[in-house]
């Protein structure tokens, strides 16, 4: 592939990525295939807290299982199946046999409560839902039994919910639950000859053009859209990322992925999974969910060369108190993204993680996701001061939000992105689909950015006020509409704040109604169990009036300068 990149045109703010790599026209499965009989005996997969290794040979034959046992309890070709839980090999293994067997898998956020999660399986009509009996506090069983009483008296594979009508199949990871299949049991189901007849067949009836997975993202507002992609969105976009970080020249020791970013992230689940199975290189998940210490024991113990991740989690394991007693010697790159990073922050990972080859990527879930990248070999102030250039088979525009015309480049304006990343659109959601990428297939991303002459990218930040905490994405409106619900409270207005170690945090400004009282610790009580607890807002602050504009609407970036101010921020 080649190593230079394009340039933008004529002193204008558009580009368009290299067409000299071929597009592939394959399913996830078949690139499975293709990768266990190139390398069966290759490391794939290692996910520590689950003592589990397996090699390329032996993960398809389980996959393989796993998606005939998926078919052999009535789920069909376009079927969804939900997966929700924290990182683990129930999780890659739902991710890759839902795919083999044309079924969609729907990425659910292991924090959410029940209202979250009824609203996810309700939007695209979820059939299956795959989760751990618990994590930590969080007991999913308990939480799918308050929209879902009828689970604990159901014949397993034969739900009836009220709540939930298209729900007919719940399936335990890893305990005997009432009213669910257990995943061991529908594996095993899965190695009968009629059932594995069955999958070969379905198999032949799928194109890399269908639906295979859906993420929930708010976009630029309001409650969460099911962004679709298709094999085609994610095997290319996965390819791409593994040609830049220049995987397919590495030898097995040097190809040994650390990947601590969450699975039901389009990062991990495409960045991590989808690019260590397109390239052959061993993805080794560190932890059930992101702990700093844990991923510096996986880099040591297993020879980790290269490390995802977003700042805070970098923030966090360079921050270890005992970083100098691991044994980092077989690192040498990796990738940041998620959310925006300093650039002091960029040259401690190099110097200190030993990550020379590291790059810094930027995206959308919208775009499969990776529409801007660093080459490996581009130096640490473009990887401080730049998002990198365009991907291959990318094209991108910078629209001047005033005028609607090409911005000049160094100028402000809306990043637009177009290719064969954009998604199949939001499901169920024609209008929302339409709103985003339009009739010319642009699709408009919300960011403001700018363009070099190198073509290098740099978002400056967002058109909607959406918070990025520590890589998660947090809507003010979802917010705002919840704490309404709170009887005390008139009106609410909910910014992000400054934070040095996530980026930002949520300070919520509440009007109480007249005569009411009630502290910050009881607003966050009312908070627990009903929202995420990474939507739980870190600054409770009393307020009797916004800054408002002429026309009475608040002015959110005023807000948010006092609040920072009045926090001492």
């Amino acid at each position: 592939m080649d190593r230079t990149a394009t340039l933008p045109i004529g002193g204008l703010s558009y580009v368009q990525g290299h067409t000299t790599l071929h597009l592939i026209n394959k399913t996830v499965g078949q690139c499975l295939d293709a990768t266990a009989q190139r390398v069966p005996d290759r490391e794939a997969l290692v996910v520590h807290h689950e003592n589990i290794r397996l090699t390329f040979a032996q993960l398809k034959e389980e996959v393989d299982k796993a998606a005939s046992g998926l078919l052999s309890t009535g789920l069909c070709k376009g079927d969804r199946l939900g997966m929700w839980g924290p990182n683990s090999y129930a999780w890659v293994l739902m991710q890759l046999a839902t795919a083999q067997a044309g079924i969609i898998l729907v990425s659910v956020n292991p924090a959410y409560q029940a209202m979250e999660v009824e609203y996810a399986l309700k939007k695209v009509g979820c059939k299956a839902l795959v989760f751990p009996r618990q994590f930590k506090t969080q007991h999913y069983y308990s939480i799918l039994k308050q929209i879902c009483p009828e689970v604990e008296k159901a014949q397993p594979g034969r739900l009836k919910s009220q709540r939930l009508p298209e729900l007919t199949t719940v399936i335990s990871a890893d305990a005997p639950l009432p009213g669910t299949l257990l995943l061991d049991e529908v594996v095993a189901a899965g190695s009968q000859e009629q059932n594995l007849a069955r999958l070969r067949h379905t198999q032949q009836l799928l194109s890399c053009h269908d639906p295979i997975n859906i993420q929930f993202t708010s976009g630029t507002t309001g409650s969460p859209k099911g962004a679709t992609l298709s094999h085609y969105n994610i095997v290319n976009n996965s390819n791409m990322i593994g040609e830049r970080l220049r995987l397919h020249q590495k030898p097995p020791d040097k190809s040994r992925v650390v990947l601590p970013n969450p699975l039901y992230h389009c990062l991990g689940s495409v960045g991590g999974t989808m690019v260590s199975l397109m390239h052959g290189v061993t993805l080794i998940l560190s932890s059930p969910v992101f702990d700093g210490k844990k991923a510096l024991e996986a880099i040591s113990r297993e020879r980790g060369s290269l490390l995802y991740g977003t700042p805070t989690m970098f923030v966090d394991i360079l921050n270890q108190p005992d970083f100098s007693s691991y044994d980092i010697s077989a690192m040498c790159g990796g990738v940041i993204g998620g959310s925006p990073a300093s650039s002091e922050l960029i040259r401690a990972i190099i110097n200190k993680l030993n990550m020379k080859e590291l790059v810094v990527v930027y995206g959308s879930t919208e775009n499969s996701p990776v529409t801007f990248m660093n080459f490996t070999e581009d130096t640490v102030e473009q990887k401080a001061e730049s998002v990198g250039r365009i991907m291959p088979h990318t094209e991108a525009q910078i629209v001047n939000m005033g005028t609607g015309t090409l911005a000049e480049l160094n100028t402000p304006g809306e990043l637009c992105i177009r290719g064969y990343c954009v998604m199949l659109g939001y499901w169920g959601e024609p209008w929302k689909t339409e709103e985003a990428t339009g009739q010319d297939k642009w699709y408009r991303t919300g960011d403001i950015a700018m363009m070099d002459e190198q073509g290098f990218c740099k978002i400056l930040g967002r058109s909607k006020d959406m918070i990025i905490r520590g890589g998660e994405n947090i809507y003010p409106a979802e917010l705002e509409n919840f704490f309404h619900t709170h009887p005390q409270v008139q009106e609410v207005q909910v910014v992000g704040v400054k934070d040095e170690r996530m980026g930002e945090e949520i300070c919520a400004c509440i009007q109480l109604k007249k005569g009411e009282k009630t502290t910050a610790e009881e607003i966050k009580a009312f908070c627990k169990g009903k929202i995420s607890h990474f939507k739980i807002p870190r600054y409770i602050v009393f307020v009797t009036n916004y800054p408002l504009t002429v026309s009475g609407k608040v002015q959110k970036f005023k807000l948010r300068e006092q609040m920072e101010q009045h926090l001492n921020l």
